[in-house]
């Protein structure tokens, strides 16, 4: 079994996003919690083409998936010990 390919700052590039880790955390920090239920791609923060990209790379199982799923944790966190880490 493959680990990932990719990173989160692989993705965030992808995405057309900001990726150093400072702009990753305060993408994170700034958009969650998902509501429950609502897929990642699904988030209204996204364009259409980032959630599009996200839904294909999902729908494919690509080997983008771990990190999207990553993300997608860390979007659905809602409590941080202050410092910006989650438990």
């Amino acid at each position: 079994m493959e680990g990932n390919l990719h990173s989160m700052t692989n993705l965030f590039n992808q995405l057309g996003l900001p990726s150093e880790p400072a702009d990753i955390e305060a993408f994170i920090v700034a958009h969650r919690p998902l509501a429950e239920g609502l897929k990642l791609h699904e988030a209204p923060f996204w364009t259409t083409s980032q959630a599009s990209l996200l839904r294909e790379q999902v729908l494919e199982d690509a080997d983008w998936v771990g990190i999207i799923d990553q993300l997608d944790s860390r979007l659905r966190q809602t409590k941080t010990d202050g410092r910006g880490h989650d438990f």
